[in-house]
């Protein structure tokens, strides 16, 4: 059996810029990574690079052949997203059944194979689902997941155009998913809600409304991975 892999995203950082991995997650003092790293499981920060990477710089390819290369057969991707819909709160749980992101077109390949069915793993987001921490936050099963290119945020007015087809936004997860596929990873994607996406809420998104609502969500993800890394390391 191979390794699992966690990518983190964005919403792995507190607005004091610790990392969930990095972060304590168990009462004997443990950190997540630590864990991680007895139980085999590789864990990637999507962003790095030369300091922070911004989304539409990510090299999803690269990222995903280095868990591939460190022996994964499996992988979760967590996201931070903005959320589409008002009854679909700040501090929500995603994993979502399917995404748009028409501006999504690259491939590793350079021939034919280039013509692959994109899709999260149906079998594996099933074994992440049924595996999901009782205690806790909620997972919600199901959504689409709407990929734009980011780095700057949706217009009201694009927000609309988005919501009549999607549940939730971000920059990330679609890319991941594709490059995922093609190398053969089964993925799955649990995404985080850090805000009400830009019009959706009763007031104008700010960035500072994203960063203040870091730490909670942050604090409640190394909970889920304490607990969820365990449970599926061995799947």
């Amino acid at each position: 059996m191979g390794r699992l892999a966690i990518v983190l995203g964005s919403g792995a950082y507190g607005a004091r810029g610790e990392t969930v991995a990095g972060a304590v997650a168990a009462q004997d003092g443990e950190t997540v990574a630590g864990a991680a790293g007895a139980q085999g499981v590789v864990i990637r920060q999507r962003h790095d690079g030369d300091g922070y990477r911004l989304p539409h710089r990510i090299d999803h390819a690269a990222n995903l052949r280095s868990l591939v290369e460190a022996g994964c057969d499996r992988a979760i991707g967590f996201s931070s997203v903005g959320s589409l819909k008002e009854a679909l709160g700040v501090g929500s749980f995603v994993c979502p059944e399917d995404f748009i992101a028409p501006q999504a077109n690259e491939s590793i390949f350079e021939d034919a194979r280039g013509h692959m069915v994109p899709g999260f793993d149906s079998d594996w987001r099933a074994r992440v689902i049924s595996t999901w921490p009782r205690e806790g936050p909620e997972l919600r099963d199901g959504g689409v997941y709407w990929q734009t290119r980011g780095p700057r945020f949706e217009t009201p007015a694009e927000v609309r155009l988005l919501a009549a087809h999607a549940d939730v936004v971000g920059m990330t997860i679609a890319s991941e998913a594709i490059a995922a596929r093609e190398l053969g990873i089964p993925y799955a994607a649990i995404c985080v809600v850090d805000n009400l996406a830009n019009g959706i809420g009763p007031s104008p998104l700010t960035v500072d409304e994203i960063e203040g609502v870091r730490d909670v969500n942050a604090v409640r993800l190394r909970g889920v991975l304490a607990e969820l890394l365990p449970a599926l390391a061995e799947a």
